[in-house]
């Protein structure tokens, strides 16, 4: 059995996360929130969309050395219009890696709702770690 992200991520598979592409430093993740997913305004909660923007980014980081765990240092994020769908309706999250060095990468990423408009943006900073060898291994 594939993981897709390499390892098992039990947050991101609970909210149901997919990754389209990691190469190059591009990621692209797909998302289609669940009502439980969703705040008192009935649009996809901002801490939702917040995880979103920072695994895209986390995965833009490490398309260019998979084998390489990263962290987030810190992020910040925009917020230009609420992100709704409808049922069957899914964002679209991409990222792109605008600068690394050997131990930091410095990322970007964008939500956009199936529309094509962009409902959020972020930029991050991650630390590359090793991955200890028998934590979380792959079962590609």
């Amino acid at each position: 059995m594939s993981i897709p992200f390499g390892f098992p991520i039990p947050f991101v598979d609970h909210l149901g996360l997919t990754l389209e592409k990691f190469e190059g430093g591009q990621s692209e993740l797909h998302y289609a929130p669940q009502p439980a997913h969703l705040n008192s305004f009935d649009v996809t909660h901002g801490g939702a969309v917040m995880t979103l923007l920072d695994v895209t980014m986390a995965q833009a980081a490490r398309s260019v050395q998979p084998e390489m765990g990263v962290v987030t240092i810190e992020m910040k994020t925009s917020f230009m219009r609420p992100a709704k769908v409808a049922p069957g309706q899914k964002l679209i999250a991409r990222g792109a890696l605008q600068h690394r060095t050997r131990s930091m990468a410095f990322t970007e990423g964008h939500v956009y709702d199936a529309d094509g408009q962009l409902c959020a943006m972020s930029t991050g900073t991650f630390k590359y770690v090793a991955r200890r060898e028998n934590a979380n291994p792959s079962t590609d």
